[in-house]
């Protein structure tokens, strides 16, 4: 029987899948029975040629990441994150709204998510504060920084160490300069990959996994900026709402959607302040934009 190796996809290539194993970096096509391969899969593969495999099996994933596909369908775009950071900033103005989506998909994979406020050395409104006071009241870590001005940078790499991690967030908001901040050598790195592999021109189609000075991987994924609700249903959207979660059993009806339903604690709790009046109809414009789901 052929020897397995372990290793760690880093990277989709022109022509297969970059695997980092003990012995070096491997370009990989994948057996055809085998689910999509992602970036941050660890996965068992047999030695083909020379800095070539082919992989054979995917371990299991403590998370995964999906994304919305044709019609209904969701795909995986990356696996094993710990911890997605959202990115906004004063400019363009904060989409809370987007904010909240990519929170409860967070809450709905395994995920952790933290907030990182960017360029933090540009003037802000004094409510954005106040909105975002509340999302650290809900347990959410806030990271106020400026990779432009170096400002919190330190402490935002302290806490991407021994961990898998992500930045998403709408475009503009400093994505790509914070993720150039963090990893000096980046483009290095991208162009050692395709050396190594020697077959041709080589893109990075997707998602791409960088090892961060200080320990801990970094998953950049430029093409990644939305990932959607198709994978969710309406329960887990609202499960996906942290504040939410100690009254869902408390609806008169088990089905209960938290819109016009009678008796619902949500929509009670929203009234009465409990819950931020804005925060539920954010929820409600979610659902609005959810996929409804087909009848036969």
């Amino acid at each position: 029987m052929t020897a397995r190796h372990a290793g760690l996809v880093i990277a989709h290539l022109g022509q297969g899948i970059a695997v980092e194993t003990a012995e070096g970096i491997m370009l990989c096509q994948t057996l055809r029975k085998l689910d999509t391969v992602v970036v941050g899969d660890q996965v068992l593969l047999s030695i083909t040629g020379p800095e070539q495999g082919r992989i054979e099996e995917i371990l299991p994933r403590r998370s995964v990441l999906q994304r919305p596909s044709r019609g209904d369908q969701v795909r995986p775009v990356a696996a094993n994150l710990d911890t997605i950071f959202v990115v906004f900033a004063t400019e363009p103005v904060c989409d809370f709204l987007l904010l909240d989506q990519y929170l409860a998909i967070c809450e709905n994979c395994n995920i952790n998510a933290a907030l990182v406020f960017n360029k933090i050395d540009l003037p802000y409104p004094a409510e954005m504060l106040q909105e975002l006071k509340y999302y650290q009241s809900l347990g959410y870590t806030l990271h106020s920084v400026s990779a432009h001005q170096q400002i919190g940078m330190a402490e935002l790499l302290d806490n991407l160490r021994a961990k898998t991690s992500m930045f998403t967030g709408q475009s503009g908001v400093g994505k790509s300069s914070l993720s150039k901040a963090l990893l000096p050598n980046r483009d290095l790195k991208i162009n050692s990959v395709s050396a190594i592999t020697r077959h041709g021109r080589h893109t990075t189609t997707a998602a791409t996994l960088y090892h961060l000075p200080g320990g801990g991987d970094l998953i950049d994924s430029p093409g990644v900026a939305i990932f959607g609700l198709a994978g969710l249903s309406e329960a887990q959207l609202a499960r996906g709402y942290r504040e939410f979660q100690p009254y869902l059993g408390l609806c008169r009806f088990n089905d209960c959607r938290h819109v016009t339903d009678k008796d619902c604690a949500i929509r009670a709790a929203a009234e009465s302040g409990v819950i931020p009046l804005s925060r539920y109809r954010r929820f409600l414009k979610l659902r609005e934009k959810m996929p409804q789901p087909r009848h036969s």
